[in-house]
């Protein structure tokens, strides 16, 4: 029963929602944030907003975690030259907050800090102000990266990942 509750909840979810949830504008001044924030370090950070998981996930009853390991690897962020990708990962229909770090972030920070990071989103994600919870990641998982690999004077810094916000 629990697991066709589940599927009716997904099925009441699309991409339009997710559209909803973050405007246009609001999707640029994320970009905008993640590309300034991108330029004080070395590592990479991307955004995915998704309204509802695939059939076969919620058939198999696949927690949300799975799919945004699936997502790190299908947008590539496990890919970066420094291994310090990030992935900011949203699930509307279930309102749950995923963080996945490339091994070499991973090294240098603490389980407590991720935690700390998805209470501070999901503060906001409870108020309905997803713009808001994204920016507080960004903002957080930045002074991390800024910290662990900063960019230095002279470092020519390729923008390995789009800084788009990924909505599905």
């Amino acid at each position: 029963m629990r697991r066709l509750y589940r599927i009716l909840k997904h099925r009441l979810w699309d991409e339009t929602d997710a559209q909803r949830v973050l405007p246009l504008a609001a999707l640029d001044r994320l970009q905008q944030r993640v590309a300034v924030s991108e330029a004080l370090h070395s590592g990479e950070i991307r955004i995915c907003v998704e309204a509802s998981l695939p059939m076969s996930y919620l058939w198999r009853d696949a927690p949300a975690r799975e799919r945004a390991v699936a997502m790190f690897g299908k947008l590539r962020v496990w890919d970066t030259e420094l291994n310090n990708g990030v992935l900011i990962y949203l699930l509307l229909a279930e309102h749950r907050i995923e963080l996945v770090a490339d091994r070499a972030l991973n090294r240098h920070t603490d389980p407590a800090k991720w935690q700390s990071l998805m209470e501070s989103m999901s503060e906001a994600f409870r108020k309905r102000d997803y713009e808001s919870g994204l920016a507080k990641a960004i903002d957080g998982i930045s002074a991390l990266l800024t910290q662990h690999f900063p960019s230095t004077p002279g470092m020519v810094r390729a923008n390995e990942l789009p800084d788009q916000p990924e909505l599905i």
